[in-house]
């Protein structure tokens, strides 16, 4: 056997003290830059601040890479441990599960902290190249200092101060050998300083960098003001104003302890987005958890309730949690006795009970201001309930039918051969008999027709997603290669096949609503179409005069009449003329499958002879468009139609 391969008693290695974190720094802290085992210091200030020991925490960046932090709390205690007969401060700092926050009885040193694991300011020794602690305590000044977590010069008083005056200033040089960068990063300093300051009524913290300057934190509204700040800063819009408030469990309570709850800031986004921020006894958690979803579950049922209890919420529609939960904005701090943690970097808080604590201490305070202003209330189960219609519509989205990848053309297009949208026409045409007739007028070369199956979909309200449930749509949008978009969306026009897209239908009433629905689907859903021009209206003629030969000189006529006045204009041609009522006959189109496609040719599709009206709006008539599509295709306006038809109808000519 080869050494390599030698396994007996010699070959087990037994990490002591801090050499664990040595070997495996990745395990207690975060190794991209050395602010995580920083923050550990920062977060021991900011506990004896939450004890009410402290007022100020002041941080500063100095010149040789290196961070003291300073608090003028009650100072590390540095006499003999009972039991271990070393000082407490060389047991704080050199002892990977030695601290004051493990005792949470009465009496103990911290009530609320940040933990319990007691490795925090180890680790921070442990990667340490120096770490010095000096402790105000007594009157006296007393200083220790460590090198990779061993003590180089031994506890020891250096001054003296007085009695009042107490504190503690650690001061760390990182070792750059366990980190990715060595630099610090400040825009998280920061962030933490400033949460700190928030979470901390009346506390002042401060940061000093190297090139000396100076930043300083003061909240006096707390996290109202804190969450004002980050919706300003990310210039996102509030839909309701902040609602704030802190509720604490009392000295009695079968389930939590005395002191325990949660403190929020909460409003409702109308547009925008911030990153909400939680914590737990000051420490932040950047992933959440259970106290967030404890928020979540009071947020959700208080919303809930009051969507309720005033019948807001629409037929059909199911309101989740996420719906709630997706528009708010907050900034939440929680206080538990004996918070647990995923993992040392304290990133996402484990209590399974915070979650039944704070929804506990919440729901009562979110219920009763929703139904204080009833109106901030309505606007919040506004916001949720579009959520969740949004949400519902998503999951029932329907997408364009694909083969191989592209979108496939329907099978009932007849295409033209040329490939130049310059001079490629699509023909919208009503029904199958209709389009058997313009398969045989058209130019094979530049025409295509596309023959709709009955009365297309009044699309005015339909919400974009939903358009393809529609066979009619979905051939029209495959078929012309432009998707339905809206009004000052960016659209790719590359993808258009024909230039000039005509809508043919009979000149009828049935015709005239099928000419409706087709253009209210191209105002609604392709409003950029009609902008560069490229939606037609084909007219083509209600009557034909069949006009009998008058001897040698002038042949038998065809003559088309679009509508009852212009055949009533050709009738008095006609008499001007002199032919007489008798060597003419009247015949009145049922449709466009009772042309002949000669007929079809020369009145509707022809370039030199056809009726084909381009679709536009004014750019001064935009409103006015808006509104007349309102009244007419409006699901909710059968009043104002109504109105309408009673105050207009004289001016209809009734074609029965």
């Amino acid at each position: 056997m080869s050494d390599l391969q030698q396994y007996d008693e010699s070959s087990v290695t037994v990490l002591k003290g801090l050499e664990p974190v040595k070997q495996r720094p990745g395990m207690y802290t975060r190794t991209d830059n050395p602010t995580h085992i920083c923050q550990e210091v920062i977060d021991n200030a900011a506990d004896e601040a939450l004890g009410g020991y402290a007022d100020t925490i002041a941080v500063t960046i100095h010149s040789d890479g290196s961070m003291s932090i300073e608090d003028n709390g009650r100072g590390i205690p540095v006499g003999l441990h009972p039991s271990e007969n070393v000082s407490v401060v060389e047991l704080v700092f050199t002892r990977l599960h030695a601290g004051g926050k493990f005792n949470k009885k009465d009496g103990g040193a911290y009530a609320f902290s940040g933990g319990l694991h007691g490795v925090g300011v180890s680790v921070t020794n442990a990667l340490s190249t120096r770490l010095e602690v000096q402790v105000k305590r007594d009157g006296k000044i007393s200083q220790i200092v460590f090198s990779g977590g061993d003590i180089i010069e031994p506890l020891a008083e250096i001054g003296t101060c007085a009695k009042k005056d107490t504190g503690t200033m650690v001061r760390v040089w990182p070792d750059a050998q366990y980190f990715e960068d060595a630099q610090y990063s400040i825009a998280e300093i920061e962030r933490l300083l400033r949460a700190k300051a928030v979470l901390l009524p009346g506390v002042k913290v401060s940061l000093t960098l190297a090139n000396g300057t100076e930043k300083e934190w003061h909240y006096p509204n707390g996290l109202e003001g804190y969450l004002r700040d980050l919706i300003e800063q990310n210039n996102a819009e509030m839909a309701v104003p902040i609602f704030h408030t802190a509720n604490y469990i009392g000295k009695k309570h079968e389930d939590f302890q005395a002191g325990e709850g949660a403190a929020f800031a909460i409003t409702f986004l109308e547009d925008g987005h911030i990153n909400n921020e939680s914590y737990v006894n000051l420490i932040p958690t950047p992933l959440g958890g259970t106290h967030v979803a404890g928020l979540k579950q009071a947020m959700f049922t208080a919303v809930s309730n009051f969507i309720e209890h005033h019948s807001l919420l629409p037929r059909g529609v199911k309101l989740q949690s996420d719906d709630v939960f997706a528009k708010s904005a907050f900034v939440l701090s929680a206080r538990l006795l004996d918070p647990q943690f995923q993992g040392q970097t304290k990133d996402k808080l484990t209590n399974r009970d915070a979650l039944r604590l704070v929804s506990t201490v919440s729901v009562d305070a979110m219920e009763l201001a929703l139904n204080q202003d009833t109106e901030i209330g309505k606007r919040i189960a506004e916001l949720a309930i579009k959520q969740a219609q949004a949400r519902q519509r998503s999951v029932k989205k329907i997408e364009k039918r694909k083969g191989s990848g592209v979108a496939v053309l329907p099978g009932k297009l007849t295409d033209c051969e040329s490939e130049d949208i310059r001079e490629n026409e699509l023909f919208l045409v009503e029904g199958d008999s209709a389009g058997g007739s313009a398969k045989l007028a058209r130019d094979k070369a530049t025409q295509a027709i596309l023959p709709l199956r009955g009365k297309v979909l009044n699309s005015f309200e339909t919400h974009p997603d939903q358009l393809f449930a529609n066979n009619e749509i979905h051939d029209i949008s495959v078929a012309i290669g432009v998707d339905p978009h809206q009004v000052g969306d960016k659209v790719d026009l590359s993808g258009l096949r024909y230039g000039k897209i005509a809508i043919l239908s009979d000149a009828d009433v049935d015709g005239a609503h099928i000419q409706v629905l087709l253009l209210t689907l191209f105002y609604r859903h392709f409003p950029e179409l009609i902008a560069h021009g490229h939606i037609y209206v084909a007219q083509p003629p209600l009557f034909r005069v069949d006009v009998n030969a008058i001897g040698k000189s002038k042949p038998a006529r065809k003559i088309y009449a679009l509508d009852q006045q212009e055949l009533d204009g050709i009738l008095d041609r006609l008499g001007q003329e002199g032919v007489k009522e008798n060597a003419y006959s009247i015949s009145r189109f049922k449709g466009l499958g009772e042309m002949n496609p000669d007929q079809l040719k020369d009145t509707t599709m022809h370039p030199d002879t056809r009726r084909l009206m381009q679709v536009s709006i004014p750019d001064n008539e935009h409103d006015d468009t808006l509104a007349i599509f309102v009244k007419l295709m409006g699901k909710g306006e059968a009043a104002s139609r109504r109105a309408w038809m009673e105050a207009e109808g004289n001016h209809v000519e009734v074609d029965v």
